[in-house]
């Protein structure tokens, strides 16, 4: 590190306190969390996607795929559920919630089922989601020691203070555009240290000779996941399919921006679109990792410096030696970038459904100007929550971002599945549906205690199904109060060519995987 690297930084840091200062001028809570749905669709995409593709993603699955016992390119069919899932969000989920016109997604449940859901619903997101963004925090931290030479605590605070600041002024809009700007940067870098990587090795017919092939596969047909073996097709794509329909469609943290879009045009646009791109960048992190973990594998010196429990370290060890000054300044900042994106859409969206939990506790009716600074305080709030979970953030898992997932898929099927029972059914109640939810979360945490030979993505699936059954099958055992239908209609916005390009563009992902593979063998 040099002056230049410290300046390249210090601008960019610079210029995120200003963006949020520019977008300070809120009149309302609806304009703080989803800027008066006045937001293109174009960086509302980008903004999907550098929310999901943060900082864990830039260190953590080059590290699983280049280092990582057991790793290798099987991250990519993590991948291969996407589309499946975006097309059921588009035909089940998102265009009713925004039709509904509320400004957090439990907002719905409460209409469809009552305060109590809302409420139970809300704070399962809001315990899961502060604590993996304080895990993704802490990995970024971590990172940051070996690179700008700071202590931890300084670390979390320079991630910490600022992207607090920038995003409690500039409410929604500071988060998108800085999220757009964001994702731009997080993929250059993956893309330099790509070029370095393969630089390094000695140019791309070296890299197909050095290459452990154990890593090139990207499918694994062998395992079913009921073994202790992870990473099977089948889990990898049920599990993804609810994994993903969860966290797009019931997640706050992602949701919220497809609620701030202008139409139900532009929400489709949104989700299409990163339907579609999501892969490709992906396939760059992986390719990435390949690369530079077959560097370190037959570089003695390299190996050295990165601790055998923490393959994650991998990525920044690389750019410090292998980097030149103002390129190492440039991917620091795509690294700050990354945590900073994540923990402002952190921020934004569970001080979200903080101030609506309050209003709706409390009673009180809260005006504009009011409802405004209960939203930022509760921003701070949650800012210095997250902050602090990551001094005490551990190891669950042999890479963060797996860890990150692993968290997830204790809670994104059961609320799924209660977000699906309020959209599609009319008969379902709020009794049936909590318990459905809560036992649906023990079932999965049954699993992860007592059951650690099956793998964890199938906790989405199984989560989903036992709130689904518990509360279909206690609605069946209860005395019908209705004559009303069973199931109703969601908001419908899918053409059959939509419909047609997400199930074809799954059936080129998958066939790519395995040509993708063929050529590297």
């Amino acid at each position: 590190m040099n002056i230049l690297d410290y300046l390249i930084i210090a601008t960019y840091l610079a210029g995120l306190l200003i963006m949020g200062f520019v977008f300070r001028k809120q009149v309302s809570s609806q304009d703080y969390f989803l800027a008066n749905r006045q937001l293109g669709w174009k960086p509302l995409s980008l903004s999907i996607m550098a929310t999901q593709l943060s900082a864990v993603s830039f260190i953590s699955a080059p590290a699983f795929v280049g280092l990582r016992e057991g790793g290798g390119l099987i991250w990519l069919s993590y991948e291969l559920a996407l589309p499946l899932a975006m097309l059921a969000l588009l035909y089940f989920v998102l265009p009713t919630l925004y039709r509904a016109g509320v400004i957090t997604v439990y907002d719905y449940l409460e209409k469809r089922f009552g305060r109590s859901s809302r409420l139970l619903i809300s704070m399962v997101f809001q315990i899961s989601r502060s604590f993996a963004t304080a895990i993704m925090i802490y990995a970024i931290s971590i990172i940051l020691q070996s690179t700008l030479g700071l202590a931890f605590w300084q670390s979390v605070l320079i991630i910490g203070v600022i992207t607090i600041i920038y995003s409690l002024q500039g409410g929604m809009k500071a988060v998108v555009y800085g999220d757009a700007i964001q994702m731009i940067l997080i993929i250059a870098g993956a893309l330099t240290c790509l070029a370095f990587g393969l630089y390094h090795i000695g140019g791309w017919s070296n890299f197909s000779a050095l290459v452990d092939t154990q890593r090139l596969n990207t499918v694994n047909l062998s395992s079913y996941g009921f073994d202790g073996q992870g990473f099977g097709l089948l889990p990898m794509i049920f599990g993804g399919i609810v994994l993903y329909a969860s966290y797009y469609g019931c997640d706050q943290s992602e949701a919220q921006r497809s609620l701030a879009a202008r139409s139900l045009t532009d929400l489709k646009k949104i989700i299409i679109t990163a339907s579609f791109l999501r892969f490709p960048i992906t396939l760059i992190y992986c390719t990435a990792g390949l690369i530079i973990g077959t560097l370190a594998l037959t570089t003695p010196d390299f190996i050295s410096q990165i601790p055998a429990e923490h393959p994650d370290w991998m990525m920044p060890i690389f750019m410090i030696n292998y980097l030149p000054n103002g390129v190492l300044g440039l991917l620091l900042v795509a690294v700050l970038a990354a945590a900073m994106s994540s923990l402002s859409s952190a921020i934004n969206s569970l001080s979200a459904v903080s101030v609506e939990d309050f209003s709706r506790i409390t009673g009180k009716v809260l005006s504009s100007k009011n409802s405004l600074k209960v939203a930022r305080y509760a921003g701070i709030f949650w800012g210095g929550v997250t902050l602090t979970l990551s001094f005490y953030a551990g190891d669950i898992a042999p890479t963060i971002i797996e860890a990150i997932n692993k968290i997830g898929s204790v809670c994104f099927g059961p609320i799924l599945a209660t977000f699906i029972l309020g959209i599609c059914t009319s008969r379902i109640n709020a009794q049936q549906v909590n318990t459905g939810l809560i036992l649906g979360v023990l079932s999965n945490i049954y699993l992860w205690l007592y059951q650690p030979h099956i793998f964890w993505f199938w906790w989405n699936l199984s989560g989903f199904l036992c709130t689904l059954g518990l509360a279909c099958m206690l609605n069946a055992l209860s005395p019908k109060t209705s004559n009303t239908a069973f199931f109703t209609r969601p908001v419908k916005i899918m053409s059959a060519f939509n419909t047609t390009a997400l199930v074809v563009w799954f059936g080129i992902l998958l066939g790519g995987c395995l040509i993708f593979e063929s050529l590297l063998l």
